[in-house]
């Protein structure tokens, strides 16, 4: 189910004290190959949609820094580590972590699990651009809320 923002996850604090996000994920048919097994790829789009509706929960809104011509976010660089299978109608929780906030980057831990159990630990780099490719520092306000994020639970960076 949805608020009325359309966000569909929610804060938490971590066993070890730190705030993360976590979003929900059901397999469906088209998420797995023949065996009924999670294809790789897609945990990248899991972990994709959790991003997103992360900055849906802190008050970023792509589409009208699409229309402002405002700068946007992409994707530096990507690591993650397979540790064991999602399956046909498993329910997952990708939950992420702001781990790092530079003035034009940040990083984030998201990692996947099966109720307590990890499947995949991975890591992000994201960027903000301006429109022509160019590094653009955050904005106050976006810094803001992202540090929103660590604020959540008393923590700091």
């Amino acid at each position: 189910m949805t608020n009325k923002s359309g966000v569909l996850g929610h804060i938490a604090v971590g066993s070890d004290g730190t705030p993360c996000y976590e979003f929900p994920v059901i397999i469906y048919w088209e998420d797995t190959d023949a065996g009924g097994i999670v294809y790789h790829a897609n945990y990248l789009k899991f972990t994709e949609r959790a991003r997103t509706d992360l900055l849906k929960f802190i008050g970023i809104n792509q589409q009208q820094m699409m229309a402002d011509d405002a700068p946007n976010f992409v994707v530096r660089d990507c690591t993650i580590e397979f540790l064991r299978p999602a399956k046909l109608e498993d329910v997952l929780t990708v939950k992420t972590s702001l781990i790092e906030i530079k003035s034009a980057t940040l990083r984030m831990q998201q990692d996947i699990f099966r109720g307590d159990e990890v499947l995949i630990k991975s890591a992000v780099r994201i960027a903000c651009l301006q429109k022509n490719g160019r590094p653009a520092r955050f904005s106050p306000q976006t810094r803001d809320k992202f540090a929103s994020l660590v604020k959540a639970s008393g923590a700091t960076l």
